[in-house]
């Protein structure tokens, strides 16, 4: 049977409490772990990652990292390249949107990819998507049929990214069974 891979949450917290989260993801079958960070202090989520990848090497478990906005662009470079020694897959948004120029200059920098998530929202227009990839160059975007504006809308970011070298991936707003079936229904279509 095939399979679509998606990757299980784990909410940053204390060690017990990650460490739980993430032993309930592999025992459900996931080997893709997506950490929220900026909730904590960023040495104590340095160290908590570090506890994961001396129990999980990068063959068992892919990370991957949603900073959601929590870094300035001023030193977003040095949290990015702290973060690189963990064999981080990509890492989500790590400024907050709307700073198109400092992105870029992230994307071209950064030791690990940087994905798109928070910084589509609110892109209707063809011109704007494609000036937006041109202009940042984001290894990948992440695509929240609701959040970006449906289907249709996704279908163009895709054929964008397509053209502009970035990898996609898409998943919900609530990233669950439930929020993720209908962009399961558009992979089909």
């Amino acid at each position: 049977m095939d399979t679509i891979n998606i990757n299980g949450l784990v909410w940053m917290g204390d060690q017990d409490f990650m460490m739980r989260q993430l032993e309930e993801k592999l025992a459900s079958g996931f080997n893709c772990i997506k950490f929220k960070i900026g909730a904590i202090d960023f040495n104590k989520e340095l160290e908590l990652l570090d506890a994961v990848r001396s129990r999980f090497r990068e063959s068992e478990i892919t990370i991957r990292i949603d900073a959601n906005g929590a870094f300035i662009p001023e030193n977003a470079m040095v949290k990015l390249d702290a973060l690189a020694k963990y064999q981080v897959h990509s890492i989500e948004q790590p400024i907050k949107q709307g700073q198109w120029q400092e992105m870029a200059s992230l994307c071209q920098q950064s030791p690990i990819d940087i994905a798109l998530d928070e910084e589509l929202i609110g892109l209707y227009h063809t011109e704007e998507k494609q000036r937006c990839l041109e202009t940042i160059k984001p290894q990948y975007i992440i695509l929240k049929p609701a959040l970006v504006g449906g289907f249709q809308s996704c279908r163009e970011w895709i054929n964008i990214a397509g053209n502009n070298n970035a990898g996609w991936w898409m998943t919900s707003a609530l990233e669950s069974n439930v929020g993720l079936m209908p962009s399961l229904n558009l992979l089909i279509l």
